[in-house]
């Protein structure tokens, strides 16, 4: 593909970020939109000059110009689009997280390898330079035997955010989003927000073993799903960790992931290194320090989901395109994007029980809980 067209599936909020991603790429162009409220494509298609909208999604897919869709729709309802993407032969990227159960994600990675099409599921924190660092650190063993990893996204979410807008002359708030939901949103600050950082700390420190969770709603009305929680986590190399999750700490604060060994620890906050020590130093750590502490840095959707920067999505698409044209696998691929769900799936089956999950996690949820 010399020149590569993308169609957008569903043009809310997010589809602005990977639309403002698909401008900064060279070669790549915005050429389709669709939603299910054609006003919403005719809106999002008028802010992107170039971009026809449909209001039949396989209309869009019959346009040869569109080689890659990605969808943008609530996350309980990525994996129709997926599917009917990948049936016409375009290779698919989902946002976050890739859908609400495994079976639905298996239903997106069985349609995408019968279609011979690449899925890319978004994780775009894995192309923070901050993270790469770390990752790189852990791979070079730089942290002798790993001990502990914790995260923590403790962000807030007004209740407006998640009642959606409101009907003219309502005399009291009522809730007609889709945020906040089982059905749709597929679990609260953990499936929503935190499973950018559940994806970072398996990608950091491997499988995960072992889970056990509390989980509270305590910030919000109206929700049927957690707005803070805290996950004890056991990975496979044995080190331990925590995950902590929250919509409801005003006025949201950066997220943030610790790595700690033997031989080192180090912690990064959004997108900025705080600590860089290790027992034995090298030559490049200072380059690290150097370029990567005392950051201008912008919110990164603490208090406003709207502040999010594309760069990391400008990266993944980047790495998506590559992926494509020389016909191998890219770096984030399908398999991982099942296994944050899985993970966060596995927290609310501990939240649920009170006792702790092994993963990874049968069909028979009984099978995985194991006494505390």
């Amino acid at each position: 593909m010399s020149n590569v067209g993308f169609g957008i599936v569903g043009c809310g909020m997010i589809a602005s970020f990977h639309a403002e991603a698909i401008k900064r790429l060279k070669g790549t162009k915005l050429v389709a939109c669709f939603d299910h409220k054609i006003a919403n494509a005719n809106a999002f298609a008028d802010r992107n000059p170039g971009a026809t909208a449909y209001a039949d999604m396989d209309q869009m897919l019959a346009n040869p110009a569109v080689n890659i869709v990605t969808i943008c729709t609530p996350s309980g309802a990525h994996m129709e689009p997926a599917i009917k993407a990948a049936q016409a032969k375009k290779h698919v990227v989902v946002e976050k997280p890739m859908e609400i159960s495994l079976k639905r994600c298996d239903a997106i990675l069985d349609a995408c390898k019968r279609n011979g099409v690449l899925l890319c599921p978004i994780f775009q924190s894995r192309f923070s330079p901050a993270n790469i660092a770390l990752k790189e650190a852990i791979i070079e063993g730089r942290f002798g035997k790993l001990t502990l990893a914790d995260t923590f996204v403790k962000w807030w979410r007004s209740q407006q955010y998640y009642d959606g807008p409101q009907p003219k002359g309502a005399k009291s708030p009522v809730k007609t989003g889709w945020r906040g939901t089982w059905n749709l949103d597929g679990g609260g600050a953990f499936m929503n927000q935190a499973i950018h950082n559940v994806d970072l700390l398996y990608w950091l420190m491997g499988d995960v073993a072992e889970v056990g969770a509390v989980t509270a709603t305590l910030g919000h009305d109206r929700i049927e799903v957690e707005d803070i929680g805290v996950a004890a986590v056991k990975f496979r190399n044995g080190a331990v960790g925590t995950i902590t999750a929250s919509t409801a700490v005003w006025p949201g604060l950066l997220k943030k992931t610790e790595i700690h060994g033997t031989t080192g620890s180090a912690i990064v906050e959004q997108d900025q290194v705080l600590l860089w020590h290790f027992e034995k130093s090298k030559p490049k750590d200072r380059a690290v320090v150097d370029k990567l502490m005392n950051q201008d840095e912008s919110s990164g959707g603490a208090s406003d989901p709207k502040t999010i920067s594309c760069a990391g999505h400008t990266e993944q698409l980047r790495d998506f395109i590559k992926a494509i044209q020389i016909g191998k696998k890219p770096k984030i691929t399908g398999d991982e994007g099942r296994k944050a769900v899985e993970i966060v799936l596995a927290i609310y089956q501990s939240a649920r029980t009170g006792k702790r999950v092994t993963l990874p996690l049968t069909k028979d949820p009984k099978l995985n809980v194991r006494a505390t």
